[in-house]
């Protein structure tokens, strides 16, 4: 069966209570007169809430009922005058109604007197105070401007309050600031940051203090910091620095700490990068189990602090730049403690007692002795009273001396008071145990009898049993200072009546208990493991035997829970029954049998299997085997023969057999071996110095049957052992030590008593004696004092009190290594390209490592914005000279240093060597974007590569048309200056798609393409494209003929105006493109022509400057100069009053959608402005600066007056473009002159 079995005693905590009753201190009944005991006391420390009533006990017992008095700063304080104090009755407990009054009238230091006939007790000194939270003062913080990577420290310097606030850090959102390793709060409230980082930046600092006693909460004015990047050159490591202690100050500091209180050492340290905080005490161990580190480290915690803690405490800080040390000097005091308190004497006339007062402290407390609350010295002279030091010495007291003493001790840290009275009695004895007690107790567990009495002088205790027998104590009793009998075993024949008999010189007194020792509970038929079919029914049995005089209950438990609800559950008196089994059923059933005096429990699994049809109907597992006999007993061997059991229709397949340890594991039964079924007997292998008991069990193919009974005991004699401890190891944990272990034999294989191991160890190829240790139960040996990291020859032999083991295995073992003393030299790193590096050092001698070499580390440090970021550490294992530095950055200054490394850390870094990579292919632009697409040309803008890996060269732009993804157009190669970054492609198809493959060049060649595909223009009519911005920007065309030549010359002058009309409108940014169409055609054509140039919007001038290029500068000059000549002819046809062709043909007609001005104005109606601004020359945005949002609809409808602007078959827009008039205080760009040919040119120039 597969069970688990539990039995506990219920009597066990009762044990420990009435232990703790035994040394009680001595009470006297409260019927007879005794001086005034104070019960009940506020603490020294009385902080009070000034919204409460004051609260201040005073509670006293004595016979007659002691009377209450008060002091408060040392003087009488009168109860009965004061209406807002009141005392409690038949209590000293004062309650202050302090509503309406001033709190701080009632401040101060109180003591309560207790006073009867007997003597006066007092209480300690109650010193009241009020709750303080006061609001936090006044002040401005400046704003903090500070570098990079600095350290900073904000203040905090919360008011005081009573009790302390306790001080936290949050912003505006009521959000906790986060604490790390880099930013912290000190115990003094004040924010620390080891190094300051850009995140930092913020407004919000805000220092909270809460108020614990009053739940107020105070906040300080916000604290503004603005963290700047640094700008400096770096030649070395940037801005990092070395660690250094920001607190507490200096090399060293103090601290002084009470015993028995919390310690808390701190230490913030700044540095870059930020440091790690470590700690250790100089010349001992840090006390484990008191001891905690909070705050990343930087806080070390000591609770419950003792003498022992007193000492160095050394803070490390280090970073990857070095390190830094403070040593915190810890002295530690005390405040007076007990190590004997006085206690109350009861004496009888004549008699002598004395009162001790022992304590301890730092500096050492002075004690005074007092009487009735008044200095012993100024107390009436009493000669039985001696004092020496901590004692006094009563010596023959006299009924009426009773008094109550108190012992004062005190040094600068506090004071203990204790009253201890002596009361002067005569009185015969009595027992205050109820008599004829029954107590009841199990076999085997203790049985304690109290005889509690009460006499003066103190009362003799006798105990009989059966009113006969006189108990004298020792075993199995033990009579205790207090009357009680304790009978350690109790057995059955431990029950009856006892007698306890309480004597002194005036009287006698006897009581009556009786013990009862009951048969404890067992299980005798537990549970057993089923294996059960689904649906079938499955019966645990739990039989028990109890005390017949006890009432057992039953309770079954599943899996350590109640049963399921469910009456397919049905519990009998000792049986558990579970119908049609199903899957949830499977589990561990408990049945636990409980009395009044003790329980037993055991349980077994239930397994749920499906249902199957078995070939063999009746077989079953074999009987036990019988009849087991030793036979040919040796020294190291025996011969066991059994009796086989039933097959149950399967055969034996094999015996196991299996002995149990008597003396060394008793209870465990191990596997010894296994003989085929057909045999009978074995020969049985032993081992010395065991009790060996045997057992056989047969198996078939259902399964192992039950043991046989155990054999009988057969024990071998003790030797010397045959085999040595395994696994033997060397292996130094620290410097200086070598530690040996070894796996320890078991009692097994001890083969004898006194087993002990010899260790054995010198220096290996060294001419030097074996050192040796003989030690016992240990697994492993220090050798102390050996050399850093040398090699061992070490031995561990078993031995015991008849002999050595067989000579033991040498095996070598290292003594501790220590920290590398040397760096690498002669650092040389061979640049092989410009991602890939050689570095080479010179190796530090063998004997330097003090330790196992298991290689060098390079740590490579990148230049980014004048910081070294060290993030590539490569370790090269094993005695290297050089390695590669793979994956560098192209371009980029590198540092690096280097350090040997064994199995304790890491040795000193070597000297920084600083390298450059060379130059390499740029990335690819960090963007690529078309803009302002026309019909015949198209804008590229673009930014340079994000990695650009060297000095840009310029750019390389290819260019063909496609159609969808093929390619058809020949490629059209262009090159770029680096400090281009947009060009304009003209004499390209109308309607077509093209696609841009542009790339960075260094002198090392061209970086990766950015690809863009994009169409020309279908028409002029209005297009839109997105730029890299997210601007969509679209572009509007708008025709005007001024029709200033005469009929004889046959010539008109077309201008085409595009503005952009944007989303996000920037008159700095914003430009006007007139092109100039010229056409020479008859002046009776109604509409413009197709225009032969188009010009989009301008962008950012980031181009090269055009108006540098000469061919741009003739061509001006022509225009310009046939410009000039055009309107002189229209002066003088003007001048003469004449009218154009045209002109008449627009007046007879009058259709407002091919008037070419409004005539109100004479100006562009697009551009026109209010009429009390001046023209603003050269003016390239509309009077107010912006776009309203309707303005930019994509129709061209908004721009004529009649809305019903019309297109020619040739695209090009014929309408009314007097656009609505838009009013701006700030300028303007009309012109109040007529509409002359001039005046709207210098309104676009």
């Amino acid at each position: 069966a597969n069970m688990d079995r539990k039995w506990k005693w219920v009597p066990g905590i009762m044990l420990l209570m009435l232990l703790s009753h035994m040394t009680s201190a001595l009470e006297v009944p409260l019927d007879l007169p005794q001086p005034p005991t104070i019960i009940l006391q506020s603490p020294k420390d009385y902080i009070f809430d000034p919204r409460e009533n004051i609260v201040i006990y005073c509670e006293a017992k004595g016979k007659p009922q002691p009377s209450f008095s008060w002091t408060r700063n040392g003087t009488h304080f009168d109860v009965e005058e004061d209406s807002k104090v009141l005392m409690k009755p038949g209590s000293g407990t004062l309650v202050i109604d302090i509503s309406g009054e001033k709190a701080e009238a009632y401040e101060g230091t109180y003591q309560c007197t207790a006073h009867n006939d007997h003597g006066t007790a007092v209480s300690n000194n109650i010193v009241i105070r009020q709750s303080r939270s006061p609001l936090w003062s006044k002040e401005r913080n400046e704003a903090i401007v500070v570098q990079m990577g600095v350290s900073l420290v904000l203040q905090c310097r919360p008011p005081a309050g009573l009790p302390p606030p306790v001080i936290f850090w949050m912003d505006n959102s009521e959000w906790f600031l986060p604490l790390d390793k880099r930013v912290s709060q000190a115990l003094n409230g004040d924010l620390y940051f080891s190094n300051v980082l850009p995140e930092d930046s913020r407004n919000d600092y805000i220092c909270y203090a809460r108020f614990p006693h009053t739940q107020t909460i105070q906040q300080k004015q916000p604290i503004s910091v603005t963290v700047l990047d640094s700008k400096l050159q770096i030649s070395h490591v940037g801005h990092y620095r070395r660690p250094g202690f920001m607190l507490p100050f200096g090399a060293t500091s103090t601290k002084m700490v009470l015993k028995g209180e919390t310690l808390e050492l701190e230490c913030i340290a700044d540095g870059l990068p930020t440091p790690d905080i470590s700690w250790e005490k100089d010349g001992g161990e840090l006390p484990s189990g008191r001891i905690s580190f909070h705050n990343f480290q930087k806080k070390l915690k000591i609770s419950e602090v003792n003498e022992a803690d007193a000492g160095n405490y050394r803070c490390t800080a280090i970073n990857s730049l070095g390190d830094a040390h403070h040593i915190i000097k810890v002295t530690v005091k005390a405040a007076p403690f007990w190590v004997s308190a006085p206690r109350n004497l009861i004496l009888a006339p004549n008699e002598t007692g004395i009162l001790t007062c022992r304590v301890s402290g730092e500096p050492k407390p002075k004690i005074a002795w007092f009487v009735n609350g008044v200095a012993i010295e100024n107390a009436p002279e009493d000669h039985t009273r001696k004092v020496e030091d901590d004692t006094v010495i009563l010596s023959n007291v006299q009924s009426g001396s009773s008094a109550v003493y108190q012992c004062n001790a005190s040094n600068e840290f506090g004071y203990l008071l204790a009253n201890a009275f002596v009361s002067v009695l005569a009185e015969p004895p009595r027992v205050l145990t109820p008599p004829n007690q029954v107590y009841q107790v199990i076999t085997n567990s203790p049985a304690l009898l109290h005889c509690a009495s009460f006499g003066s002088p103190i009362p003799t205790i006798t105990w009989f049993k059966d009113s006969q027998t006189t108990i004298k104590n020792g075993d199995p009793y033990v009579i205790h200072e207090n009357g009680t009998l304790e009978i350690h075993v109790a057995q059955p024949i431990n029950s009856g009546k006892y007698t306890c008999i309480a004597t002194n010189h005036l009287g006698i007194k006897e009581n009556h208990v009786f013990l009862e020792v009951k048969e404890p509970t067992r299980i005798l038929k537990q549970p057993e493991y089923k294996v059960v079919q689904r649906g079938m029914s499955a019966v645990f049995e739990c039989k028990v035997k109890h005390d017949i005089s006890l009432s057992p209950t039953m309770t079954w438990l599943k899996d350590n829970g109640e049963l399921p609800d469910d009456e397919r559950f049905e519990v009998d008196t000792d049986s558990l029954t579970i119908k049609d089994v199903t899957d949830e059923d499977e589990g561990r059933y408990t049945c636990i049998m409980n009395t009044t005096l003790d329980q037993d429990s055991a349980s077994a699994m239930l397994t749920v299997v499906e249902n199957r049809t078995y070939l063999i109907l009746f077989t079953e597992r074999p009987g036990p085997p019988t009849d087991l006999e030793l036979t040919d007993q040796t020294e190291r061997s025996v011969r066991l023969t059994w009796t086989p059991g039933d097959e149950h229709n399967s055969p034996t397949q094999k015996f196991l057999i299996q002995y149990e340890d008597l003396l060394h594991q008793p209870g465990v039964w191990t596997n010894l071996t296994e003989v085929a079924g057909s045999s009978t007997t074995a020969q049985l292998d032993l081992s010395p110095y065991v009790y060996y008991s045997f057992r056989v069990l047969a198996l078939n193919h259902v399964g192992y049957s039950e043991p046989s009974q155990s054999s009988k005991q057969y024990r071998t004699n003790p030797a010397a052992p045959d085999v040595n401890p395994s696994d033997v190891k060397g292996v130094g944990l620290e410097p200086g030590n070598l530690v040996i272990s070894w796996t320890p034999l078991t009692g097994f294989q001890s083969n004898g008593p006194g087993l002990e191991y010899k260790v054995q160890w010198r220096r290996k190829d060294v001419e030097e004696n074996w050192s040796s240790a003989t030690v016992a139960n240990l697994s492993h040996f220090v050798v102390s004092g050996t050399p850093v990291f040398e090699p061992f020859e070490i031995t561990v032999q078993a031995l015991n009190n008849y002999g050595n083991g067989p000579d033991p295995e040498v095996k070598i073992g290292y003594s501790g290594e220590d920290m590398p003393l040397s760096a690498p030299e002669s650092v040389e790193v061979n640049v092989h390209n410009s991602t890939l590096a050689e570095v080479k050092w010179e190796r530090v001698s063998l004997s330097s490592v003090r330790g196992k070499l298991q290689g060098y580390k390079v740590l490579t440090c990148l230049c980014l914005r004048f910081v070294y970021i060290c993030e590539q550490v490569l370790t090269f294992s094993g005695n290297h000279s050089e390695g590669q530095l793979p994956d560098l950055q192209p371009y980029s200054v590198y540092s690096l240093f280097i350090r040997v490394l064994n199995n304790k850390g890491e040795g000193p870094p070597s000297p920084t060597k600083t390298f450059e990579t060379p130059e390499g292919v740029p990335g690819k632009p960090s963007f690529l974007e078309v803009t302002n697409p026309s019909l015949e040309s198209l804008t590229l803008e673009w930014g340079p590569p994000i990695n650009k890996n060297g000095h840009l060269a310029g750019y390389t732009l290819k260019y063909q048309q496609v159609n969808g993804t093929n390619e058809v157009g020949p490629i059209k190669v262009m090159t770029f200056l680096p400090n281009e970054t947009t060009i304009t492609i003209g004499n390209l198809n109308a309607s077509m798609l093209y696609k841009f493959d542009l790339s960075a060049m260094t002198i090392k060649g061209s970086g990766p393409i950015i690809t863009k595909e994009a169409f020309t223009a279908m028409d002029t009519s209005e297009s839109s494209v997105h730029t890299h911005k997210n601007t969509t920007t679209k572009t509007k065309c708008f025709y005007r003929d001024f029709m200033c030549l005469s009929q004889a010359t046959g010539l008109t002058l077309f201008f085409l105006l595009c503005t952009v009309v944007s989303s996000i409108w920037d008159p700095k940014k914003t430009k006007f493109d007139i092109s100039f169409i010229f056409n020479v055609h008859s002046h009776h054509l109604s509409s413009p022509p197709s225009p032969s140039l188009f010009s989009g919007p301008a962008v950012a001038n980031r181009q090269v400057d055009i108006a540098t290029q000469g061919w741009f500068i003739g061509l001006m000059c022509a225009i310009a100069l046939l410009i000039l000549v055009l309107l002189i002819v229209c002066f003088i046809k003007r001048n003469k009053g004449g009218k154009y062709p045209v002109k008449e043909k627009e007046d007879a007609h009058q259709d407002p959608e091919i008037q070419p001005m409004k005539e109100d104005d004479g100006t562009f109606g697009e551009y026109s402005d209010t009429e009390d601004h001046k023209p603003l020359k050269g003016s390239r945005t509309p009077s107010n600066g912006t776009v309203r949002r309707d303005e930019s609809d994509d129709s061209l409808v908004d721009y004529g007056e009649g809305g019903d602007g019309q297109f020619n078959e040739d695209g090009s827009f014929i309408g009314q473009y007097s656009g609505k008039k838009e009013k701006d205080t700030h300028e303007g760009n009309e012109s109040s002159e007529a509409p002359s040919p001039v005046n709207a040119m210098n309104s676009f120039v």
